[in-house]
């Protein structure tokens, strides 16, 4: 069978949208799924509404977790600007036995959270993008059991265990938008292996896409609905389970079915409802706040 783009049919239903999408792969098998998600279709799948200037990438982040202040803003703004570091691509932030010292917010670039075996296998468990808050109250810790490292040229901030403290003590809702923010990234954990464990090798990919996709979003990083994607297929093949040939094919086949454009760093989705359907993406453990569409939402 020659490979088929995925359709998306969306008809009304008591006011929400219901997409019914079908899914043609080049193995022969044909999905039927029903998704019903008015809040992604109003607010997450409508990329470029928000411009955000790279130092409030962890305030929108943030916001889209929970309602803040502008004091709690301004506090945050203000423990930001004390203490910057610039990492070079590819090097450890920190590594697995040192001592946490600090709580670190990415500013700009990539990076990722690993596990490595003493044969040298790594495990990529998590992402970090612009925005993203790096184990709020890790100091409480006597020593890290993971690493970090940088995977593009980053930019981040660091903030002392004394300025946490204050921050969360003076600004009630700024402290519930972390403990929020530290619930989500034991969602996504618990996503990921829901994946590695049951979705299939194109599944796994797709999801990821999805998931970065609406994240990256969320901070404004999306335009035209392509957005940075500097990871390698050795990257992608370390935090889904599968080796850099699987990878390399189930790029090859998702570019086949029309989903993805990929290539000089940039990810664009030529259809995110499809992919969210063939990877089975339901964006509710990201728990986003709803967002009004923004001017491309009601662009004809």
């Amino acid at each position: 069978m020659h490979p088929v783009k995925p359709t998306v049919c969306l008809k009304s239903n008591k006011g929400s949208l219901e997409s019914i999408t079908y899914v043609a792969f080049p193995r022969g098998n044909i999905r039927r799924l029903r998704h019903c998600h008015p809040k992604m279709l109003s607010s997450s799948f409508h990329p470029g509404t928000v411009s955000p200037k790279r130092s409030d990438a962890a305030i929108l982040r943030l916001r889209s977790l929970a309602a803040l202040s502008p004091e709690g803003c301004g506090l945050l703004r203000a423990v930001l600007g004390q203490r910057m570091r610039q990492i070079p691509s590819r090097a450890d932030i920190v590594r697995e036995g040192d001592p946490p010292r600090v709580v670190r917010v990415f500013h700009e670039g990539w990076a990722c959270r690993y596990k490595q075996l003493p044969d040298g296998r790594r495990q990529i468990v998590a992402f970090f993008i612009p925005g993203d808050l790096c184990d709020s109250g890790v100091f409480l810790l006597d020593r890290m059991d993971h690493s970090i490292a940088a995977i593009t040229p980053v930019k981040l901030g660091e903030i002392l265990p004394a300025d946490f403290v204050h921050l969360a003590r003076e600004a009630p809702d700024l402290a519930e938008a972390l403990t929020i923010s530290e619930l989500v990234t034991v969602a996504i954990q618990r996503e990921w292996t829901l994946g590695l464990g049951q979705r299939s090798a194109l599944e796994r990919v797709a999801h990821l896409m999805c998931e970065l996709y609406v994240r990256m979003d969320a901070v404004g990083l999306v335009e035209g609905g392509a957005f940075s994607f500097p990871l390698t297929q050795v990257d992608i093949g370390s935090a889904t389970g599968l080796t850099p040939v699987h990878v390399n094919r189930t790029l090859q086949e998702l570019r086949r079915c029309g989903l993805i454009e990929l290539g000089r760093r940039r990810l664009k989705l030529l259809d995110p409802l499809a992919l969210m359907a063939a990877a089975m993406f339901d964006p509710g453990y990201l728990h986003l706040r709803d967002r009004p569409p923004g001017p491309s939402a009601s662009a004809p």
